[in-house]
């Protein structure tokens, strides 16, 4: 304990300091996201139009409202309950936690920061990728004026986005050391497998981009992760 003018301090603790940082890294990653897309989202419609086809059935309608709550209510939940709780994690949190059996503390510690710094490798990552996606972002649909994105991450996997949004969601589960995450993952994982197809299948329907895009599947025949999937 410290005594300043009267006031008893007391300094955080390890502890702390890693859900501290776990909170901002948390925080920075869900505003960049957030503002990326919310920055392109009417540049689009005003350079290429307004999405002017969108999936017709049931799951086509559902799946990306699906795969959003999955993505963020873990990490949003994380930065709320932690931050109330003077940055230690809740009780009810607590028993969601990764074993410790497996692993020394340090070494804890150690893949907690590493996870924190891969982050904003991951942000890097999809900051470029927005780049190159430009003025084509959309949910799920094909816009009034289209066109195959093939350069940048787009040369190495069909949908880069969805391969960071994966990555992080292994990163939030070791940066929270927590299952939680890894339940979101799992469900994320699930509605981009069905998305993925359905968003391939609008495309190849589209007389306009069909020959360019069956070109770019054969010349970037993985959807997500690079020589497997």
């Amino acid at each position: 304990m410290y005594y300043i003018a009267g006031l008893t301090l007391g300094l955080p603790s390890s502890s702390q300091g890693l859900e501290g940082l776990a909170v901002f890294t948390t925080f920075r990653y869900i505003q960049y996201i957030v503002s990326g897309v919310r920055a392109i989202a009417p540049v689009a419609n005003a350079e290429v139009g307004p999405i002017r086809s969108t999936p017709t059935s049931f799951i086509g309608k559902i799946v990306s409202p699906m795969h959003g709550p999955s993505i963020f209510i873990p990490p949003v939940t994380y930065i709320i309950c932690v931050t109330f709780n003077r940055f230690a994690q809740p009780a009810w949190m607590q028993r969601m936690s990764l074993p410790d059996d497996y692993f020394q503390h340090e070494t804890e510690v150690g893949l907690r920061i590493a996870a924190y710094a891969l982050t904003f490798v991951v942000l890097e990552f999809s900051g470029r990728t927005f780049k190159h996606l430009g003025n084509q972002r959309h949910a799920i649909g094909r816009r009034k004026k289209p066109k195959v994105v093939q350069t940048g991450p787009y040369a190495v996997v069909r949908h880069p986005l969805y391969m960071s949004a994966l990555i992080q969601g292994v990163l939030f589960a070791l940066m929270f050391w927590s299952y939680a995450p890894i339940v979101g993952l799992g469900i994320t994982a699930g509605a981009f497998a069905v998305k993925m197809p359905i968003e391939e299948d609008l495309i190849m329907n589209d007389p306009v981009m069909a020959g360019e895009y069956r070109a770019y599947m054969q010349r970037v025949p993985t959807r997500i992760i690079p020589f497997l999937w």
